[in-house]
């Protein structure tokens, strides 16, 4: 005889994740810094509270930047940030696309 625990309850997942609709902008702009020669390697780590995509110059280094995605930081800062190798957060915002820019404008630079 199978019993149905009145309990339970939906959970939310146990670790945060790019959608994909997240990750076609961050892919996109890793391809164009790829084919301009500035990264060569990328990372995806999914935990509890934080989603890191981590790019790399060398495989074998830290990483040279880190875009976080920390869903508990929405109605206050924003939870998307780039941080740099040193652990500062170069730009944060609720907006994807506009916290990728900080990283964009580097690749003008290297075209000019």
């Amino acid at each position: 005889m199978n019993v149905v625990n009145a309990s339970f309850r939906y959970r939310p997942p146990e670790q945060v994740a790019f959608h994909r609709l997240e990750l076609g902008p961050i892919l996109s702009l890793y391809g164009k810094m790829v084919a301009a020669g500035e990264w060569r390697d990328y990372g995806i780590s999914c935990l509890k509270e934080v989603a890191v995509f981590s790019v790399f110059k060398r495989t074998a280094e830290n990483p040279i930047y880190r875009i976080e995605k920390r869903p508990k930081l929405r109605s206050k800062q924003g939870m998307y940030a780039v941080i740099g190798a040193e652990g500062q957060v170069l730009k944060r915002g609720h907006d994807l696309q506009a916290v990728l820019r900080v990283l964009e404008r580097k690749l003008i630079k290297l075209v000019d």
